[in-house]
């Protein structure tokens, strides 16, 4: 992206309103924090931020794992800092799931995180199977603090951690079970220690499941997980490409393997004792094919909205004090180009009114509105679809640069997405219409890059 192509993108009075509007919303949540009784946090995060811009941070997810930390400037743009690593071995360009070098090898989501008063930062690494944490300083930059082993023997699989800082446990997400769920202990300054409790997400039927990603509900009361399939993929055609049905049950008739597809399980719901430790699972329904992404909206906490792999949809659910999900209708993306579109990875924008959904299959992103209980389609594409170097096909057989991670700064004015097979880290300009105006690109590692970060 040249400096003459930045400074000419057109800035309308309408976009340039509307991202005041999103400034003076962000700055009314931390008002909002501080009335409710946790100073300490918005204090931390205005420490951490200014207006000028802020930080975003990947891991490589190489053989020798390292956060990449990039400097946001108040345009959108990106400069890369520091590349830190994080003492653990990333899974490479070879994926630990499919064998063969691809982009998304993780198949998960919410690789790399903050802790809510942005002084950690922990990232997985699949190649080993262990978590590392980070002291996050003045503009910034990190410190390594610690890693250490989950306690999950089969490398290849740390995929997705989520934080509960009431009780200070790393809730731990794997590729391959049977124990796909492990806790870690977090001390003030970052330590790590492996706890030895383990959770499932297998049922008697399927006892090789592949989860996605952990997202905990906003009260600390509900750890969700994400699943994509029932039985991890293990077979080819001829061409290359994988066999989504397989024979099952007494009679052996073919049964696709994305979850939820028909069985009605596909949402698995924990609930959180104070002291980390998970009660007896919940399986529930998604209503739609291979549920990956969860992602709660702000201002409503006991909503949030639901990215199907295989479905090519989103769908807003909710979620009621005993921990039963109710799923809404499904609203589909244009599958012209193929199907599936595996459609992934969700941000919501800070009013809850946007969702941007990436298509993994199809190379782009598509954006959907929110309207009181009533989702639908905004832009679909939203943006350009971006190539790859013609290496990878995906699901549907379409060449694609294999779209995985996003992030949304907090005031909901740019949009950063993860191209891998591309080696590019695209920054967008969020417009009104729900489309996307590319600003900025950097160049990436190829195909291994996870996980994004920031504020």
């Amino acid at each position: 992206m040249s400096k003459d192509k930045r400074e000419t993108r057109p800035e309308s009075s309408e976009v340039v309103n509307r991202r005041a509007f999103l400034q003076v919303a962000a700055v009314a949540v931390a008002g909002a924090s501080v009335a409710s009784g946790i100073p300490e946090i918005a204090a931390a995060q205005k420490s951490r931020s200014d207006h000028g811009g802020g930080s975003l941070y990947m891991q490589a997810n190489e053989i020798q794992n390292a956060v990449i930390h990039y400097r946001r400037d108040a345009e959108g743009t990106l400069t890369e800092v520091e590349r830190v690593p994080t003492g653990g071995s990333g899974s490479g360009v070879v994926s630990p799931i499919y064998h063969i070098s691809r982009p998304n090898d993780h198949e998960g989501a919410g690789s790399v995180i903050l802790s809510p008063d942005r002084r950690l930062l922990f990232t997985t690494n699949a190649g080993d199977n262990s978590v590392s944490s980070f002291a996050v300083g003045e503009q910034g930059k990190l410190t390594l603090v610690d890693v250490k082993r989950t306690g999950n023997p089969t490398n290849g699989g740390a995929k997705s951690v989520a934080y509960a800082p009431s009780s200070r446990t790393l809730f731990v997400v794997h590729t391959f079970g049977p124990d796909h769920l492990r806790l870690m202990s977090v001390d003030e300054k970052g330590n790590l220690k492996a706890r030895p409790e383990q959770y499932s997400v297998n049922t008697k039927d399927w006892p090789n499941r592949g989860p996605t990603m952990a997202v905990l509900s906003p009260d600390g009361k509900f750890l969700i997980i994400g699943t994509t399939f029932d039985e991890l993929p293990s077979k080819t055609y001829p061409d290359g490409s994988l066999v989504i049905w397989i024979p099952h049950g007494p009679d052996g008739s073919l049964h696709i393997i994305g979850s939820n597809a028909p069985d009605p399980n596909g949402l698995v719901v924990f609930p959180v004792g104070g002291d980390g430790t998970l009660g007896a699972a919940k399986f529930q329904d998604a209503k739609g094919a291979s549920p990956f992404y969860i992602a709660f909206l702000r201002r409503r906490p006991d909503t949030f909205i639901v990215g199907y792999a295989l479905s090519d949809a989103c769908a807003m659910a909710t979620i009621d004090g005993d921990g039963k999900i109710n799923v809404g209708p499904l609203v589909k993306v244009d599958t012209s180009a193929g199907l599936p579109s595996e459609l992934c990875w969700l941000a919501v924008s800070p009013d809850d009114r946007t969702v941007y959904a990436t298509n993994f299959g199809y190379s782009y992103l598509s954006s959907f509105r929110i309207d009181g209980n009533t989702l639908s389609i905004a832009k679909d594409p939203a943006c350009p679809k971006v190539p790859g170097d013609g290496t990878f096909r995906a699901l549907n057989a379409t060449v694609s640069s294999g779209a995985s991670d996003n992030w949304l700064t907090p005031d909901g004015a740019y949009l950063y997405q993860i191209y891998g097979n591309a080696s590019a880290l695209v920054g967008y300009a969020t417009q009104p219409d729900g489309s996307l105006q590319e600003i900025t690109r950097v160049k990436i590692p190829y195909n291994s890059p996870q996980g994004l970060a920031g504020f």
